[in-house]
């Protein structure tokens, strides 16, 4: 699942090449989350699905609308669709090199560590070094296109912007709502982040579309893939795996989308390039295989008790 999510997720950057040029920033979001919405609702009626309701405190049998889950899903989709994929398509399209964009938004996993005891979740030194690993390794990856000639300090802070967005919505999830049906979750958050990002659209951009069959297949993949499938599996990795543990993965977006640059448009692929995918692959390796390998010898352990038992 995990290598299914930094698959899916590496096309984000793949769909804003031939987005970016139809539709402007919010306006191209805005469509995506509303897409999502309308192939979603459907489903979750059709398939019966459960809205989140709770046991009412002294009445037997009666339940009512679980308000605060609803609230709480709708903060994520706030922070995670609304401000940080909108901060960050908003600063490429303000002359903030992709580079510069994967760089910054690259350090979520390091901050994401430095807060993760507020939600119980200790860090070890060697995964520390793992996170840094990882860090180098995406700088070394984008080094070639980070730059900040004729960049303001307003597109810079977009960048900020959506990084804090990212850290704060991934531990905010695992926090207070990590478990919830997957349709539900879908709904509730894209509904939010499109509230929040059509008027957004409205305001800042001319929400003028060129429709054309790039901007087509952008806006599907983006749906399908994206919005539902990459987000789908965050949503299970945030409910099953430690917050640092999953925005490890993060690092492996910007050599996977390099490698799919090349292969898709011909950029160049430079030794260095290539030196940082091992770092950072690496570097994930060293964050997630301390909780494997507890993992492992917890399992073994519980196996050799019971075999225990069964001789005894």
């Amino acid at each position: 699942m995990p290598w299914w999510f930094v698959l899916i997720w590496s096309t984000g950057f793949i769909v804003a090449k031939y987005g970016m040029p139809n539709a402007e920033p919010l306006t191209f979001l805005t469509l995506r989350y509303g897409g999502t919405l309308i192939v979603m609702l459907p489903i979750a009626l059709l398939t019966g699905t459960p809205w989140p309701r709770r046991e009412v405190a002294g009445r037997q049998g009666a339940s009512q609308v679980n308000w605060a889950l609803y609230g709480r899903l709708a903060v994520c989709g706030i922070l995670i669709q609304a401000v940080y994929l909108g901060g960050v398509w908003a600063a490429i399209k303000h002359g903030v090199p992709a580079g510069l964009a994967a760089l910054i938004v690259g350090i979520q996993p390091l901050l994401t560590a430095l807060f993760a005891r507020l939600i119980g979740e200790p860090v070890s030194r060697r995964q520390w070094f793992g996170l840094l690993c990882g860090f180098v390794g995406v700088g070394l990856v984008v080094a070639n296109k980070v730059g900040v000639r004729g960049v303001g300090p307003a597109a810079i802070a977009l960048c900020v912007l959506s990084l804090v967005a990212i850290t704060a919505g991934t531990l905010y999830q695992k926090r207070f709502c990590a478990h919830f049906d997957l349709r539900v979750g879908t709904i509730v958050q894209f509904g939010a982040a499109f509230v929040v990002t059509l008027p957004a659209a409205y305001l800042l951009e001319t929400m003028q579309v060129r429709w054309n069959v790039e901007m087509l297949g952008a806006l599907a993949w983006s749906i399908l893939a994206l919005s539902i499938g990459a987000i789908s599996l965050l949503f299970l990795l945030i409910r099953h795996g430690a917050a640092t543990k999953v925005s490890s993965l993060m690092y492996l977006t910007p050599p996977t989308t390099a490698v799919m640059a090349w292969l898709l448009f011909g950029e160049t692929l430079s030794p260095l390039s290539a030196a940082g995918m091992v770092v950072a692959a690496l570097g994930v390796a060293l964050v997630i295989e301390r909780t494997e390998r507890r993992s492992v010898s917890a399992s073994g352990s519980t196996s050799a008790s019971a075999a225990a038992k069964r001789r005894t």
